[in-house]
């Protein structure tokens, strides 16, 4: 190369099993066209995460979700499932499920198989392995409470998005294995795959099941953790309650009671109902706390998440989940979700805690969440995953500034906008974070980035609760809870060979043939029929003032799922 001029340099990285694999890689790239390469992996991760690209009035919103969510989700959580901060390569029965959801739009068979590889760590009796390695089935056998839920409550997601009925006749085996003995809490070994196959069907009704049995106030079994892990010693002694679980069960049984009438188990669909009922009435008796709902009842019978708790008085997660599950008043669920907001969110510092005081001292111990220093993950701090379950209950009551105010602080991009908030946060600013410390000196600082399920939860917050955009089978369900300031956002959507190309912007669009297309339902909600025509569709929705439309007017009684 001559000095002075321009010179074009390629690094290229790689991994090989062994130093011959390593010299055959260095071989082939030394006389391949780059460029074509290039563009190559360019096309693949476009094909991977563009099925739906947004442009909305905030840069920072359409960098997000217009591929780094999915991103994270996609090649961290469901492909390497390894970070900085944790290096398993081991699936989680509740976590994965959960990222699979964010991928129905793009990758839905990716969606549908994982679904199948979960159900596949389901033992006989209906509890699951709470993580597994999937080289040699090795796992944990535990008495968590929440993870059979998760199955039917992602299957629920599946089907409402894709209309793929066909899932639910899939065979799947199930595991055997020891049981756990009284006061053990888990067990990690290799259990066998058993000759006995179910449905799907029969392995998501088995795991809610397992979750009708109730404790002294009518509520769910919390056992050792509820979504929550860390409160591994709120029900160890197997009479622990969980809040929680109640909305979260009821939701799931309230979606699943229809397939079961459908598929002809009408007894069962009767059961859940009467379960239902009882639940509903204990959440209203012994889950309300006077102007929040309460997180639980440990086994001696005491509140956790109370008034009268000193530490962790109040939990966002019983209250945002008081509004989606559909099973509140919904007087309460706004209170209960206004208090979450008022004790919870600290715009000044950027965070949305999980709950407060942090745990330090107090008794009953509730488990190893007490182990971390006060403000420090699940302990008090930013919990990312469940601070956007409030972006979801905020977008279902129509509070639509509070929602997109969320949605704005945990953002990545708006904790390093200079040089002495990326100094605070010291973390990435293009992925999620698990967890933002709430306590001095560290107030603000992110923490265990990469590998948090709360990436798929933002995509779907942002899109879904939004943004308004549901996919349901062959429609588009278009029903924004944009802010005031907003005058348009634009939306494309790739449906099969065809993008649809739509804007919604508030007053008079211009008319086209398109048209046809979009039913309105409201001066605030659209369904538009999705079909393969090839090219490109372009769509015009007018979105009303709010002044002469009550935007988000969604049914009270319907669940995020």
């Amino acid at each position: 190369m001559s000095a002075g001029r321009p010179a074009e340099v390629t690094l290229l990285f790689g991994a090989a099993v062994n130093a011959g694999e390593a010299r055959t890689l260095i071989e082939r790239y030394r006389t391949a066209d780059v460029d074509k390469l290039l563009a190559e992996v360019k096309s693949h991760w476009a094909e991977n995460l563009g099925a739906i690209k947004v442009k909305t009035p905030d840069p920072a919103m359409d960098l997000m979700l217009n591929g780094w969510l999915l991103y994270q989700t996609l090649a961290c959580r469901m492909w390497a499932r390894t970070g900085f901060y944790q290096a398993s390569g081991a699936y989680g029965f509740r976590d994965q499920l959960q990222d699979s959801m964010a991928l129905v739009n793009t990758r839905p068979e990716i969606t549908r198989q994982h679904i199948l590889r979960a159900a596949g760590r389901q033992f006989v009796e209906g509890d699951v392995q709470h993580w597994w390695l999937p080289a040699s089935g090795m796992g944990v056998r535990t008495r968590i409470s929440d993870d059979t839920v998760w199955l039917s409550y992602c299957v629920l997601h599946y089907l409402k998005s894709t209309g793929d009925a066909t899932i639910l006749d899939e065979q799947v085996s199930f595991l055997e294995g020891h049981a756990l003995q009284p006061g053990e809490h888990d067990s990690f070994y290799q259990p066998s795959v058993s000759e006995k196959t179910a449905s799907l069907y029969d392995h998501c009704v088995l795991g809610l099941d397992r979750n009708l049995a109730k404790g002294a106030h009518g509520l769910p079994l919390f056992g050792t953790g509820d979504w929550n892990d860390g409160m591994n010693r709120v029900g160890e002694a197997g009479r622990g309650e969980s809040v929680w679980l109640g909305w979260f069960l009821f939701a799931t049984l309230k979606a699943f009671e229809p397939i079961a009438v459908a598929r002809g188990d009408r007894k069962r669909a009767a059961q859940w109902k009467k379960r239902m009922t009882g639940l509903q009435l204990a959440l209203d008796e012994h889950g309300w706390d006077g102007k929040w709902y309460r997180r639980g009842y440990f086994d001696d019978g005491s509140a956790l998440g109370s008034a009268q708790n000193v530490e962790c008085r109040i939990d966002a997660i019983a209250q945002s989940w008081s509004v989606l599950s559909g099973a509140a008043s919904p007087e309460r669920a706004a209170q209960a979700l206004d208090e979450s907001y008022r004790q919870l969110v600290r715009p000044q510092d950027g965070i949305a805690m999980l709950f407060t005081p942090p745990f330090d001292k107090s008794l009953p111990d509730p488990g190893y969440v007490k182990s971390y220093p006060p403000g420090i993950r699940e302990n008090g701090g930013q919990y990312t995953h469940g601070a956007i379950w409030s972006i979801f209950a905020h977008a279902k009551l129509g509070q639509r500034e509070r929602a997109f105010e969320l949605f704005s602080l945990i953002n990545p991009v708006n904790h390093a906008r200079n040089e002495t908030e990326a100094r605070r946060y010291r973390v990435e600013p293009y992925v999620i974070a698990a967890d933002v410390y709430s306590v001095a000196p560290n107030t603000g600082r992110g923490g265990w980035t990469w590998y948090t399920g709360a990436a798929g939860w933002m995509y779907r917050a942002g899109i879904e609760a939004i943004l308004g955009i549901v996919r349901e089978g062959s429609s588009l369900r278009i029903k924004p809870c944009i802010p005031d300031s907003w005058d348009e956002f634009h939306v494309s959507v790739k449906y099969r060979s065809t993008i649809y190309d739509i804007t919604i912007r508030r007053g008079p669009v211009s008319p086209g043939a398109a048209q046809a297309l979009v039913e309105t339902i409201s001066p605030a909600e659209f369904l538009v029929q999705l079909e393969d025509r090839g090219g490109e569709i372009k769509i015009e929705l007018p979105l009303a003032k709010h002044a002469d439309a009550q935007a988000h007017d969604e049914d009270p009684k319907q669940s995020v799922a």
